[in-house]
């Protein structure tokens, strides 16, 4: 069995603000099976030591809103790339995600169980991801890329749901539920709700509600009775609020929230998922990249609202969690996000978010996102400490030395 023992390392989590030195941690297998603040001595043969000499170690982050499939930032040309192709440039942004120091990832609509499967496997090298499959849209909605003059019938219904990559077209109760019970059949983790207008889909505008309370409530039902939860797409007071009526664990992005709907989150013990850092990636770049000029319209107004929709979740109550919804060439902006999250939660606020908060809403409490025996060994290096200085778990990985998964090492920068 495998056996790492870092020494003299200082730990940060998200259960302190305050950096904890002087501290050895001992991993065998894939678990932390050990930690000390004093010296740790193993009866493994074949330990690696590795000082670091007080260098930062924390857990691996998490990121609870992300598209591996989403290779473009126009999300209605990727069903036209062949799917083998799209899964080879899926791997890719999944490679750079892990050598960021994020360790598992919840994928928001494209990625299948055979993707997730694929990374455990160790076919491909990527975080540990959890899926949704395809998330469920009603017609026009934010999952429904077909042009205005495209025809709406059943059977093109049929067509387009086996050839999206991203969402299906699902409308009625009895639609809804089959929906829900077909992708949590083909193993999802979890299942997705687009609960309201979007900004990367053409035809609905960002004020709209989509799909009825009964609509919402019977997803949210199939997928208690599979022993876990629905994601909820929602920008508005109006969307929000009939989501986590209907029962949703963590709404997404909300944007435009108040303080009123903030409390009824709270009320209904739902997260919040913020997604700041891709409306700022698209408006620097959105023209650049070819996103479509209806799209870059439907940012006016988001970009600028983010921040103050974390400040009215922030002082109702609501446990806030780490997204990034980046898109295509934008994926490497992903660690920026911890800049933006501070500014309203504070340094350790912002790290708490990418690893305790995240791991509650992924049901993987005292697995992931925390330093303690028994835990995953999912551990990065940092070179300096991010509760003084956020921006060193930023710029696209520069500044982690280190990324350990279930005990095995991917990225290793340390001296000797």
């Amino acid at each position: 069995m495998s056996a790492v023992l870092f020494k003299n390392a200082t730990l940060v989590d998200g259960t302190s603000n305050e950096a904890r030195q002087g501290h050895d941690l001992f991993v065998e297998g894939d678990r932390i099976k050990e930690i000390a603040d004093t010296s740790i001595r193993s009866a493994n043969q074949d330990v690696r030591v590795i000082d670091l000499k007080g260098a930062i170690l924390m857990p691996g982050l998490t990121d609870a809103h992300v598209h591996v499939k989403a290779t473009t930032l126009n999300l209605g040309q990727v069903s036209v790339t062949p799917v083998s192709y799209l899964t080879a440039q899926a791997a890719q942004i999944m490679r750079a995600m892990l050598m960021r120091g994020f360790t598992t990832v919840r994928d928001a609509a494209g990625a299948d169980r055979g993707l997730a499967d694929a990374v455990e496997d160790g076919l491909f090298v990527g975080p540990r991801l959890l899926v949704c499959g395809l998330a469920l849209s009603q017609t026009g909605g934010h999952s429904d890329f077909r042009p205005p003059t495209a025809m709406s019938q059943a059977t093109s219904n049929e067509y387009h749901n086996l050839t999206q990559q991203f969402g299906r077209l699902a409308d009625g109760v009895d639609e809804c539920r089959r929906a829900a019970r077909d992708e949590l059949r083909k193993g999802a983790h979890h299942v997705k709700i687009m609960a309201g207008g979007g900004i990367a889909s053409p035809t609905d505008p960002i004020e709209n509600t989509q799909y009825s309370m009964d609509e919402m409530r019977v997803v949210c039902e199939e997928a208690a009775a599979w022993q876990t939860y629905a994601m909820a797409h929602t920008y508005t007071p109006q969307s929000i609020a009939m989501a986590v009526r209907a029962g949703v664990r963590t709404v997404e992005h909300c944007n435009l929230i108040d303080a009123e709907t903030a409390r009824l989150v709270a009320e209904k013990q739902a997260f919040h998922v913020p997604t700041n850092i891709t409306y700022h990636a698209l408006n620097k770049h959105g023209r650049e990249f070819g996103f479509p000029e209806v799209s870059i319209e439907k940012l006016k107004g988001i970009v600028d609202a983010g921040l103050g929709a974390v400040e009215f979740t922030r002082d109702a109550g609501v446990k806030i969690g780490y997204g990034t919804d980046l898109l295509g060439p934008c994926h490497h902006y992903q660690s920026n996000e911890f800049s933006l999250t501070s500014e309203v939660l504070g340094n350790h606020g912002a790290i708490r978010a990418a690893t305790l908060t995240n791991a509650e809403i992924f049901r993987m409490e005292g697995e992931i996102g925390v330093l303690q025996t028994g835990a995953k060994a999912d551990l990065i290096v940092v070179d300096g400490n991010p509760l003084d200085d956020i921006g060193v778990l930023e710029n696209d990985g520069k500044h982690i030395l280190f990324v350990m998964k279930d005990g095995a090492v991917f990225k290793d920068r340390l001296a000797g």
